[in-house]
């Protein structure tokens, strides 16, 4: 049976994404999904999830304190080419570093850096909060069924800048193109919630659960 691994870092409440993750599975047939910290699972693992809420720092920190963790995940998914979905901040730490707070490093896996959202228009709070028409950029397999103007629902202050334009799949205007979904090889990620994101987030997670990269 097929198993998708929820990443349990103690970095954000995990329930409504399990349960999005959980029903999905359930309606596609795409086997189990676990919460787990434990490297033993994540090494046979079929898919990895790595969820984040908070400040980049923090996630970063709290992932790299579980000791084997990380490591787990990087083998999986770098060496062993297991599909990997990055949400919120689970998604900003693929680049090569975050700007909030202080300068940090991330995964290294999609190139670019995370920095303060800053719109043109001064009417625009930060942070950018509540739904957005997604625009998609290149189409990809996990977008299956996805199309320009549906929404999708965000929380964040800061946004990931891609260096290579072809790994950012699809942005929302605020104030400014802001990064939505970056992809590149096996791994995926979404600066919204898909799980809080209605027919267009639980249609993602539908497709990551069965995408055979």
């Amino acid at each position: 049976m097929s198993l998708t691994a929820l990443i349990d870092y103690e970095s954000g409440n995990l329930h409504s994404a399990q349960k999005a993750f959980e029903r999905m599975a359930r309606e596609a047939g795409a086997g189990e999904v676990v919460v787990t910290a434990d490297p033993a699972v994540v090494a046979r693992a079929d898919r990895i999830v790595l969820p984040g809420d908070g400040a980049f720092p923090a996630c970063r920190r709290a992932l790299f304190e579980q000791s084997g963790l990380f490591e787990a995940i990087d083998e999986a998914v770098t060496d062993r080419g297991r599909p990997f979905f990055g949400i919120c901040i689970g998604m900003q730490m693929l680049a090569d570093r975050g700007r909030e707070y202080e300068d940090t490093p991330g995964f290294g896996w999609i190139g670019g850096e995370v920095v303060h959202i800053a719109p043109a228009d001064p009417h625009l709070k930060v942070p950018h909060m509540g739904w957005n028409d997604l625009v998609i950029d290149h189409p990809h397999p996990v977008l299956a069924g996805i199309e320009t103007g549906d929404h999708a629902y965000f929380v964040h202050s800061y946004h990931f800048n891609v260096a290579e334009p072809v790994e950012r799949l699809a942005h929302v205007d605020y104030g400014g193109e802001i990064t939505a979904i970056v992809g590149r090889g096996n791994i995926f990620g979404t600066q919204f919630h898909p799980e809080k994101s209605q027919a267009a987030g639980l249609r993602i997670i539908a497709n990551f659960l069965g995408w055979r990269p």
